[in-house]
């Protein structure tokens, strides 16, 4: 891609492998350690699920079970191997057993360890072999529906209830959206369990649960056959449960997962060593199921000023990068997140916007990014709302994005109704039909303002990813470089859930996925 804004590639590299050396210094200490949440996700994928006589998840019982009795670092796969080789019984067979009190599984007599290995891997290929099977089904739809084109209308549903959920998410998928996320309900995040079932109560949003998961999924395809194109069903992978929830999502064919490496840390005030172990086995899963992931950068714009810690979102977005090519996920699947959030009070504010979307598309040519709308400096006022958003959906068609979450004229007054969503996709879909091909008409002025500041932002980001790249990225959240927030490396909820593995250590899904078995 020529550069409209004269970016220095030289520059871009720079940023780029100050970030790769950012990712690969902490993969090192993500390789050497696992968590809770992982070991339950293994559970999952090895067939475990349900709940026990008090609504506790059976994969939680059976990873409680396996570090009450000091086997967590040898993980969960390798015990409920063992199990399997000494009494022949399934793992969801064993599970309900451990749930019973007749098993403890590190009181099995430990078998021989090629035996082990071999029945969770019979196992384990059956499940990565469904997951495959749903990426082929969505290639499927895509190939025989078609879809809408980029960038791709995104709306939410946030009723609390999954039922009502479905039919708002029909009902946007018939004025013309192409992606439905379904908002989690408030706190979810910092649950350290995923409840089970289908669910009508939540708070603000609808718990994420793999059934929810089933039956909208059922619900989107149902109302794709009828529109002639396939709707994109997106939830969120994040908090203390981000493997689990993705592991779900590949089971189910969810599309797209809000999965970033250090939103947890930053704004759910998640311990940073329990998120960047559990993020890398996220992505994996991810990646493996063909899921676009978006990154949270745009909530950096909540907390600190656009204008100022610009910046600070591309270096994020650069990290966010190298984090997902570690974890096999290609550019095609990062919808990196950015934001229109400047003050529409300040002059010329529409040229830095527009500044920041070109800068974005240019130094991440390949990945479909997520672009967020106004939503800080809403006011109520409906008329300047609308035309907010309008501003924005200028900026997304001329630059290219992606996956466009619509702005809605009502932020700041209440959660969306039905109108106000509709009023919103007309927005976008007159903006982008009228305005399609406006990016590839027009060049910038050679050294004007939106190049001037394009390269401004891309010198501070090389800049900051230095610093990064020379303390590491656990003392740079400590100093609060990202959205000026500070974070502990022992702070935070779920530090006691990570475990150093030890050498015994076994997870047959990492090699699988990561495309070094069949």
């Amino acid at each position: 891609m020529n550069s409209k804004l004269n970016l220095n590639p030289a520059i871009i590299e720079s940023a780029r492998n100050a970030a790769k050396t950012i990712a690969k210094d902490t993969q090192e200490f993500i390789d050497r350690h696992t968590t809770v949440t992982i070991e339950r996700t293994v559970t999952r994928l090895l067939g475990i699920d349900g709940v026990d006589e008090i609504e506790k998840p059976l994969p939680n019982v059976v990873v409680d079970n396996i570090k009450e009795g000091g086997g967590i670092s040898q993980g969960a796969a390798f015990w409920i191997g063992n199990a399997m080789v000494a009494t022949g019984l399934s793992p969801q067979e064993i599970a309900e057993r451990v749930n019973a009190g007749d098993i403890d599984l590190t009181r099995v007599p430990v078998q021989n360890d090629q035996k082990i290995k071999e029945a969770v891997n019979q196992i384990a290929k059956q499940t990565t072999k469904k997951i495959e099977n749903n990426r082929k089904k969505r290639e499927a739809y895509i190939q025989n529906l078609g879809e809408g084109r980029k960038p791709y209308l995104y709306v939410i549903v946030a009723t609390g209830n999954i039922y009502e959920d479905i039919i708002q998410a029909k009902a946007a998928a018939k004025q013309g959206a192409d992606v439905v996320a379904v908002i989690r309900t408030t706190a979810q995040s910092l649950l350290d369990y995923v409840p089970y079932g289908a669910t009508t109560e939540g708070f603000g949003g609808t718990y994420a649960t793999q059934e929810n998961f089933r039956l909208m999924r059922e619900a989107l395809d149902e109302v794709g056959h009828e529109v002639g194109r396939y709707i994109r069903l997106c939830n969120y992978c994040s908090g203390l449960c981000m493997p689990e929830i993705a592991a779900m999502g590949a089971l189910e064919r969810l599309d797209v997962m809000l999965n970033d490496a250090l939103y947890g840390i930053l704004f759910r005030d998640i311990n940073m060593q329990r998120t960047l172990v559990d993020q890398f086995f996220s992505r994996i899963i991810n990646g493996f199921a063909g899921i676009i992931i978006n990154t949270g950068e745009d909530n950096y714009l909540t907390t600190s000023d656009a204008v100022e810690e610009a910046h600070t979102v591309l270096a994020s977005q650069l990290i966010n990068e190298q984090y997902a090519l570690l974890a096999g996920i290609p550019e095609e699947q990062m919808g990196l997140g950015h934001a229109f959030e400047m003050n529409p009070k300040l002059e010329n504010g529409f040229l830095l916007e527009l500044a920041q979307a070109q800068m974005a598309r240019e130094i991440f040519p390949k990945a479909p990014l997520k672009y967020m709308p106004p939503t800080k400096f809403k006011t109520g006022n409906i008329f300047r709302g609308h035309i907010q958003d309008a501003l924005f959906n200028m900026i997304s068609v001329w630059t290219g994005q992606g996956i466009q979450l619509l702005g809605m004229l009502t932020e700041a007054i209440h959660t969306p109704f039905l109108q106000d969503r509709m009023l919103s996709i007309e927005n976008a879909q007159y903006i982008f039909n009228n305005a399609r091909d406006l990016g590839s008409e027009i060049e910038f002025k050679k050294d004007g303002i939106i190049q001037q500041r394009a390269q401004f932002v891309l010198s501070e980001a090389e800049k900051m990813l230095k610093e990064i790249e020379a303390e590491g990225i656990f003392q740079t959240i400590e100093k609060g470089k990202f959205g000026g927030v500070k974070r502990s490396l022992t702070g935070g909820k779920g530090l006691d859930g990570v475990i150093e593995k030890s050498d015994q250590y076994f997870n047959p899904f990492i090699p699988l996925m990561l495309g070094g078995e069949k």
